[in-house]
């Protein structure tokens, strides 16, 4: 039977004109970012809110030169105490523009609602509220900010370093869908470093406002204090996550030292939302052609009696 007829000879020729078409990969949908701010509303925090204020649309800045845009920003609040019931606040999310994710210009409005009368800090359930309480969009990095000077004070007993690590992995053996957690904490770092990330990369500033990357041997003893159990609570989980641990007290010296922590701040950040977002990336569309053993000139392969 002569299957080469001039119907199919169309067919498979348009097709081929559209698989070739294709572009040859295709990134994912949308590349941005969801990145959920959980902050610590002590009676020490007021410089920290104020921090948080002027640094996350500079991240947003640095995150749109990189190619990351419509990024939104969530926060939530932990540790203020109500003298009106008694209870304590183990987490809460600060409307931004009337919803629990906004630009980062709203974000920043939204910082002056931070209070700074708490005293117990749970920073667990703070992490806990904010995976149970935000939606975040199909293939865009996720990302959070934990940002407190003291360790964690045990508000939820059946929160522990594992389940929480498991849920910022998603509940799936893919890495590509973790939550990064950056956790500025009351703890300092080997070579005096500003932070260290998850491949032990020390951060360090440099007299004048910026920074140098210093690549250590190990995570192995890169804390040489720390608040109380801060190390175990967070630091720990922050690199497990894929994140990094900050030290608070470099910010807190103010002048070029505050600078250089927010310029290695925003741009490790970046670095991680771009890896997150490159992981997401579409995997490359297989020829339709090539399933059927066709290409794009094997037409002639069908002319068979």
């Amino acid at each position: 039977m002569n299957v080469n007829n001039k119907y199919l000879q169309i067919g498979t020729c348009s097709l081929a004109l559209l698989i070739a078409g294709t572009p040859a990969a295709t990134a994912a949908s949308l590349q941005s970012a969801d990145v959920v701010v959980i902050v610590d509303e002590s009676t020490s925090m007021f410089g920290e809110h104020q921090w948080l204020g002027t640094m996350i649309p500079q991240l947003d800045t640095a995150l749109q030169s990189k190619g990351l845009i419509d990024n939104r920003f969530g926060l939530v609040g932990f540790g203020n105490y109500h003298h009106s019931n008694y209870s304590h606040n183990l987490g809460r999310y600060l409307p931004i523009g009337g919803a629990n994710f906004a630009t980062s210009a709203e974000f920043t409005t939204a910082t002056n609602n931070l209070l700074v009368s708490g005293w117990f800090e749970d920073g667990y359930s703070a992490i806990d509220f904010a995976l149970n309480n935000y939606s975040f969009r199909e293939d865009v990095a996720v990302n959070f900010i934990l940002v407190t000077d003291e360790d964690r004070d045990n508000g939820n007993s059946s929160l522990n370093f594992t389940n929480i690590l498991a849920g910022l992995q998603r509940g799936t053996a893919d890495s590509k869908d973790d939550i990064f957690l950056n956790a500025v904490v009351n703890a300092n770092f080997v070579n005096d470093a500003i932070g260290v990330n998850s491949e032990a990369n020390a951060y360090i500033a440099d007299g004048s406002g910026g920074y140098r990357t210093t690549q250590l041997p190990s995570l192995s003893g890169i804390v040489t204090s720390a608040f109380s159990n801060t190390e175990a609570d967070y630091i720990d989980l922050a690199l497990a996550s894929g994140g990094a641990g900050w030290n608070l007290n470099q910010l807190r010296v103010g002048g070029s030292t505050a600078t250089s922590f927010t310029s290695a701040f925003i741009d490790i950040k970046v670095k991680e939302m771009q890896q997150q977002q490159q992981h997401k990336r579409v995997p490359e569309p297989v020829s339709i052609l090539g399933l059927l053993g066709v290409g794009v000139l094997g037409t002639t392969s069908l002319n068979k009696q």
